[in-house]
C-alpha cells in the first residue's frame, strides 16, 4: 500500500537533496521508501469496487471510447505529468544527475509491483514490443531441428522476429491457428496450442489475451509445459497487463514484454520489459553508457567500463531517462495501482454483462465465458447480417471500436458508462 512520490526536476523535494549520497537517495526510490510520502500508490482503493472514473479523463462529451485495446485516452494526471515534463527542459540546469535514474527506477519498482516480481531490477525501459521481442531474438540460438511456436493473427511486433529467426536458422515456425466459429473456440485453442509443443520446441511467444478478441490462453499449463520441454517462455502482456491479473512468481516465464500505451493508460513509444535468469548477461539492442557500472559519476564517463548495471537495466532503450515519456508512465502506473487490477476487471465485467448476455441470445459469435477476457472481446456477426451498415451505426453513433481480423473488438474500461454500451447496443440493433 505505501508508496513513494516522484519529483520532477522542476518540483524538487527539499528533503531529498541535502545530506543524501546518490547510493541513498537511488535506493530509497527504488525500494518505494520515501520519508514523508502521502501520496499513496495501492491501499485500500485496490480493493474497493470502483465507480465510473470518467471525471478523471478529458473525453468529449458524445463520443463512447470503448476502444481501450487501440489505444487508452490519457487521463488528466498523466496529462499534467507529461506538460511538467516538458516544462523541465525550458530549465535544463534544474536536471541534475540523480533524474537520468530515479525516473526509471521508479517505473521498475512500479511495473515489477504490478506483475506480481519482487525484482525491479529484472525490468527493461523499451519503446515498443517489437525491441522487446528484438532482444530475446538477439539472445536465442536455433537450429533446423528445433521449432517456435506461435499464434495464428498474433500481433505482427510479437511475429515478425520469429519468422526472422527461423528463417535465418531453418527452424520450423509453428503458428497454431484458431478452431473454427461456432464452436468452443477458446478451449479448443488452448488445446491446439499445447499440442504443438513438443521436444524440439526452442521457443513459446504468445499473450495472455489475443488482441484480436479477448482470447484468453492458460499461462499457467502453457509455462508447465514450454518448461517441461526447456523451451523459452516469451509472453506479450499488452494487452492484458493492468486490466488483468498477472503474477511472474506464479507463471515463470522468461520474457515478458509491455507497450505502455493501451493497459497500462501511458503515453506512446515507451513500456517495459520483464527478464527472468535465461536472459542474465544477455547482449542488448543497444550499448548505453548509462547502463554501464558507475554511469551515476558523471565526470568519469570516459573511464569505459565492460560490465554491466545489475539486472536488465542493460537491456534499457537508448535515453530511458526520457524527462517526458518516464513522469507520464509513473502517473499512469501510479493510477493503476490506485484503482487496482482486480477492480478494474470487476468493473468491465458488471458494466458489459447484460450486453453479452444479449448478443449471445441474438445470435452473435463469442468466446465461451471461461476464455473470454472482461475488458476486452470480439463480437463475430451472424452471416447474414450488414456488416457495412453496422459501421456507418457505429460511427453515426459517436461509438468507437475496432474491426480486428473477423471481429469487432470491443474494449471498455473504467471511464466508460451506461450510456457508452447503450450506444453500442443501438448501433448493434439489440
Amino acid at each position: 500500500g505505501g508508496g513513494i512520490r516522484y519529483y520532477p526536476p522542476h518540483q524538487r523535494h527539499p528533503r531529498f537533496l541535502p545530506g543524501w549520497s546518490d547510493v541513498e537517495r537511488r535506493t530509497r526510490i527504488a525500494e518505494s521508501r520515501w520519508p514523508g510520502s502521502d501520496i499513496p500508490t495501492g491501499g485500500d482503493t485496490a480493493t474497493a469496487m470502483l465507480t465510473c472514473q470518467k471525471d478523471l479523463f478529458s473525453l468529449p462529451p458524445g463520443q463512447h471510447y470503448l476502444n481501450c485495446a487501440y489505444m487508452s485516452p490519457l487521463s488528466k494526471r498523466v496529462e499534467a505529468a507529461g506538460i511538467e515534463g516538458v516544462r523541465s527542459k525550458t530549465t535544463p540546469g534544474n536536471i541534475v544527475p540523480e533524474d537520468f535514474f530515479s525516473g526509471p527506477d521508479r517505473v521498475r519498482a512500479l511495473f515489477a509491483e504490478l506483475i506480481g516480481s519482487s525484482e525491479p531490477s529484472r525490468v527493461a525501459i523499451v519503446p515498443s514490443v517489437s525491441y522487446g521481442m528484438g532482444i530475446v531474438a538477439r539472445n536465442t540460438t536455433l537450429t533446423s531441428a528445433q521449432n517456435v511456436v506461435t499464434l495464428q493473427d498474433q500481433f505482427p511486433s510479437h511475429m515478425y522476429a520469429w519468422r526472422r529467426l527461423c528463417s535465418e536458422s531453418g527452424a520450423d515456425l509453428r503458428v497454431v491457428s484458431s478452431p473454427p466459429l461456432g464452436t468452443a473456440r477458446g478451449a479448443g485453442w488452448n488445446e491446439k496450442l499445447l499440442g504443438a509443443i513438443d521436444g524440439g520446441t526452442a521457443l513459446v511467444a504468445v499473450p495472455q489475451v489475443h488482441w484480436t478478441d479477448g482470447t484468453v490462453f492458460d499461462l499457467d499449463e502453457v509455462g508447465r509445459r514450454a518448461r517441461d520441454v526447456g523451451a523459452a517462455f516469451v509472453i506479450d502482456g499488452t494487452q492484458s497487463i493492468g486490466a488483468r491479473p498477472f503474477d511472474v512468481g506464479r507463471l515463470q516465464p522468461d520474457a515478458v514484454i509491455c507497450a505502455g500505451y493501451k493497459w497500462l493508460g501511458g503515453p506512446y513509444s515507451i513500456g517495459a520489459a520483464y527478464f527472468g535468469p535465461r536472459f542474465d548477461g544477455g547482449v542488448p539492442l543497444e550499448e548505453t553508457w548509462i547502463g554501464r557500472e558507475g554511469s551515476e559519476n558523471f565526470g568519469r564517463l570516459v573511464d569505459y567500463q565492460d560490465s554491466y548495471r545489475p539486472g536488465a537495466v542493460r537491456f534499457d532503450v537508448g535515453e530511458a531517462s526520457n524527462f517526458v515519456l518516464i513522469p507520464m508512465l509513473i502517473a499512469a502506473l501510479e493510477q493503476l495501482a490506485d484503482w487496482g487490477v482486480d477492480a478494474i476487471g470487476r468493473y468491465c465485467a458488471d458494466l458489459t454483462k447484460e450486453l453479452i448476455d444479449d448478443l449471445e441470445a441474438s445470435g452473435f459469435d463469442l468466446a465461451e465465458q471461461k476464455f473470454r477476457s472482461q475488458h476486452l472481446f470480439g463480437i463475430r456477426v451472424p452471416g447474414e447480417y450488414d456488416f457495412e451498415s453496422l459501421k456507418n451505426r457505429l460511427a453515426d453513433g459517436g461509438v468507437s471500436v475496432s474491426l480486428r481480423g473477423s471481429a469487432i473488438r470491443v474494449s471498455p474500461h473504467v471511464y466508460n458508462d451506461r450510456d457508452d454500451v447503450d450506444a453500442l447496443r443501438k448501433a448493434l440493433d439489440l
